[in-house]
C-alpha cells in the first residue's frame, strides 16, 4: 500500500537534508525487494518512478553538501518493448530526467551487493514506486558537492610527506 504524497517527500527530504557522501537514495521499481538490514529505510510512494526521480533530483540539486551520481541496472537497456511494454517510453523520460548527469551502469546484482555494503556502515533510503517494469530502477549514490575525486588524489598524494 503507497503512502500519502507528503509522506514520501517528507522522508526524501529529511534523507536528503541528513545524508553525505556514501549515502544511497534509491528510487525502485515495484518489485524491488524490501531490505533487511538495519541501515536501509523502505518508504512507498503513489507516483511512478520518474515523477519520483525528478522530485528527488531537484532535492538534491537544491543541497549544497551532496550531489548524485545515478546508477542504472545495465539489464533495462536489454529489456525489449515486447518483453515489457512500455519499457520505451519509460527509458525515453529516464534519458530526459539524467539529462546532464553522467550515468553509471552495473548489473542489478552488482548494484544490490553495493546496497548491502553500504548498508553496514550507512543509511540507504529506498522509495518504492508503481512503476511495474524490470530492471527500471535507479540508484543514486551521493557525493561530496564541495569537494571532488581530484581534489582528493591531490591530498592524498601529500599525505605520506606530512606524516
Amino acid at each position: 500500500m503507497a503512502e500519502s504524497t507528503a509522506a514520501w517527500i517528507a522522508a526524501l527530504r529529511e534523507s536528503v537534508c541528513r545524508f553525505g557522501h556514501r549515502n544511497w537514495i534509491l528510487i525502485a521499481d515495484g518489485a524491488y525487494p524490501c531490505h533487511s538490514a538495519r541501515g536501509v529505510t523502505t518508504v512507498v510512494a503513489d507516483e511512478d518512478l520518474p515523477a519520483v526521480l525528478e522530485r528527488a533530483l531537484a532535492l538534491l540539486n537544491e543541497a549544497r553538501h551532496v550531489r548524485p551520481v545515478p546508477w542504472l541496472d545495465t539489464e533495462m537497456a536489454l529489456v525489449s518493448e515486447a518483453a515489457a511494454p512500455g519499457i520505451q517510453a519509460y527509458r525515453a523520460r529516464l534519458n530526459t530526467a539524467l539529462a546532464g548527469y553522467r550515468v553509471n551502469q552495473a548489473p542489478h546484482s552488482e548494484l544490490i551487493r553495493r546496497i548491502g555494503a553500504a548498508a553496514a556502515q550507512f543509511e540507504v533510503l529506498v522509495v518504492k514506486t508503481q512503476t511495474m517494469l524490470p530492471y527500471a530502477s535507479v540508484f543514486l549514490e551521493l557525493d561530496c558537492a564541495y569537494w571532488d575525486a581530484a581534489r582528493e588524489e591531490e591530498l592524498r598524494a601529500l599525505l605520506p610527506k606530512a606524516i
